[in-house]
């Protein structure tokens, strides 16, 4: 089968590999879309280290070509991989704790994974997509499980005013998942007047330009007390700064972006006085498909207006270039296989 091979860092091609074979309660499915995300880029450019060659891509969906034992869809089925793979017998298995499974791998990172006509995935890990939901935009629906599953850390209750900080791709979809819990306002803080117009028409209430005079205006549409919910999606540490000072005292803050830096400043005397809940989510876990999907199914989630490039598979290396240029109009990079 063809796939995209990476033998090296930033060394990506195209190339001709043994289709993989299915073994027990595995599922077998011919990729149609996918997506690329930042750690597509971390491990073309040898940040996150992997064993080479590897065939990237986490965020991928198809058609079922064989079934195994145990599987919930079948041979012609549409369908979207979970790439979270998970033991199931550690300690945090047991207690239903998936997603921090110290012997878990990720499809396209420790496994080969979607940048290719083929994959292979357990069957537990393979979900129907029903026809309303259409292929170019499905592969959205593993980010969206993502937001969905750090929500359900946070617990989101009706009337509630929430902030989101940063609203690229996930920023988004968390304007929308909190609309569909109820919250009112719904506030989006970006700098990009783009991205707070999408907000908007996303459903967000308010849309603010990022900066000292975002927390103020925060305050101000909240009654002065400030935002019950402040999501950040950034993962700045200065963002993350203004998040707590736009909190109301007794709020809570998602630390969603992802937080490289090692040490920095924040406003400690705010967490301690205010007494703010930091709560931290990763990734996502299978139970969080079956919702997600059903959320897009109802139109309480829209994934179209997320994508603004289509490109071919063959294109890859171009494609993840361009995530790694500062462009403030670029969202979600689809693949297209055929």
């Amino acid at each position: 089968m063809k796939a995209m091979v990476l033998s090296a860092p930033n060394e990506l091609a195209l190339g001709e590999v043994a289709r993989p074979a299915i073994g027990p309660g595995q599922v077998l499915v011919r990729v149609m879309y996918s997506g690329i995300c930042g750690t597509d880029y971390k491990i073309y450019s040898g940040a996150i280290p992997v064993r080479y060659p590897r065939i990237m891509g986490h965020e991928m969906i198809g058609e079922v070509v064989e079934a195994g034992a145990g599987a919930i869809v079948r041979p012609g089925d549409r369908a979207i991989i979970d790439p979270e793979l998970y033991c199931g017998a550690c300690f945090h298995c047991r207690i239903g704790q998936t997603h921090l499974c110290p012997n878990g791998m990720l499809l396209g990172r420790d496994a080969n994974g979607g940048f290719a006509e083929y994959v292979v995935a357990p069957a537990t890990h393979v979900f129907p997509l029903p026809e309303s939901i259409d292929n170019q935009t499905a592969p959205l629906i593993q980010v969206l499980t993502t937001c969905l599953h750090a929500q359900r850390q946070i617990n989101i209750f009706p009337g509630e005013a929430v902030a989101v900080l940063g609203l690229g791709v996930t920023g988004q979809l968390h304007v929308q998942l909190a609309k569909a819990r109820g919250a009112s306002p719904v506030i989006g803080i970006t700098r990009s007047a783009e991205k707070r117009e999408l907000a908007l028409r996303l459903g967000a209430d308010r849309a603010f330009p990022g900066g000292a005079e975002a927390i103020s205006k925060v305050r101000e549409a909240t009654e002065g007390r400030g935002a019950d919910v402040v999501i950040e999606c950034t993962g700045m540490l200065p963002v993350l700064a203004d998040g707590i000072h736009m909190a109301r005292s007794g709020g809570r803050l998602l630390l969603f972006g992802i937080i490289t830096a090692k040490q920095g400043e924040l406003p400690f005397y705010d967490l301690y006085f205010k007494e703010l809940a930091l709560i931290n989510a990763r990734v996502a876990k299978s139970e969080d498909y079956p919702n997600s999907i059903a959320l897009v199914q109802r139109g309480m989630v829209r994934l179209e207006p997320l994508v603004s490039h289509v490109m071919p598979l063959g294109e890859l290396k171009a494609a993840i270039g361009m995530l790694g240029s500062d462009n403030g109009q670029r969202m979600k990079i689809i693949l297209d296989h055929a």
